[in-house]
């Protein structure tokens, strides 16, 4: 269970570097990150359908996040059964005590507000079920961003999940490598100036945007008349899979 949690933590990782990395290209302006957006779709085009890589993607985070959520909750309940009500007599000092205390008192329930914030995050721009701010598009993923975090209080929702985040992910690290045999005497000072710059990292790129677009360092959305002859042409054939292309 615990190298479950291990590597399907591992890979969530990688996965939200990747996404962070993603996330920059909206600094390039609206046609080029809604143009990532749709290439993103187009991955193993045509051996996939349109969007079919993405929902592979999709499938597998949800696989991955059920085994880390069911793993880390029968690892508690198991501990939890094993300890009974007896306390700790003694307490250890230094890093491995603050480890242990940090673990049980922050990770359980910063991945409880993770798991609500994802499932916030999915309803605001996946299905667009919930549209604070604007009429939310599908495919305008750079609009659909720009309307949210221009509210101050979606701005703190990514802002608490985010800092949920960033500490899930710095013990996170530590632990994971730990499990997998990785942490010994000589490597402990570099695995936490790793884990160190992996959530901080991830904490700021992820930021960066909402917290532009809240203070308005970056260019609204054009109207549909501007927008579409640009967005259709950069998308090349992609095109087809938009109505408001035929038009144009």
């Amino acid at each position: 269970m615990k190298r479950l949690m291990a590597w399907s933590g591992i890979i969530f990782i990688v996965y939200l570097l990747l996404h962070a990395y993603g996330n920059t290209h909206y600094f390039q302006g609206e046609i080029a990150y809604d143009h990532y957006a749709v290439w993103l779709r187009t991955l193993l085009e045509p051996l996939l359908p349109y969007g079919g890589m993405l929902w592979i993607l999709r499938v597998v985070l949800v696989a991955l996040l059920l085994a880390h959520v069911i793993s880390a909750f029968h690892l508690w309940f198991r501990n939890r059964k094993a300890r009974g009500t007896d306390k700790y007599e003694v307490k250890k000092p230094g890093a491995d005590y603050f480890a242990s205390r940090y673990a049980m008192r922050t990770m359980r329930w910063g991945g409880v507000i993770l798991l609500l914030f994802i499932i916030w995050h999915i309803l605001q721009f996946t299905t667009l079920s919930l549209a604070p701010g604007g009429e939310y598009v599908h495919g305008r993923a750079y609009a659909n961003m720009y309307y949210g975090f221009q509210l101050w209080w979606v701005y703190l929702i990514y802002l608490v999940a985010l800092a949920a985040l960033c500490l899930h992910v710095w013990h996170g690290v530590w632990s994971a490598l730990q499990t997998l045999g990785a942490t010994r005497g000589n490597t402990i000072p570099l695995i936490r100036l790793i884990a160190f710059i992996v959530a901080f990292g991830l904490f700021l790129v992820f930021m960066s945007v909402p917290t532009a677009i809240l203070f308005g360092w970056v260019d609204a959305p054009m109207a549909a008349a501007d927008y579409y002859p640009q967005f259709c042409d950069a998308i090349g054939s992609a095109s087809e899979q938009f109505a408001h292309c035929a038009a144009y």
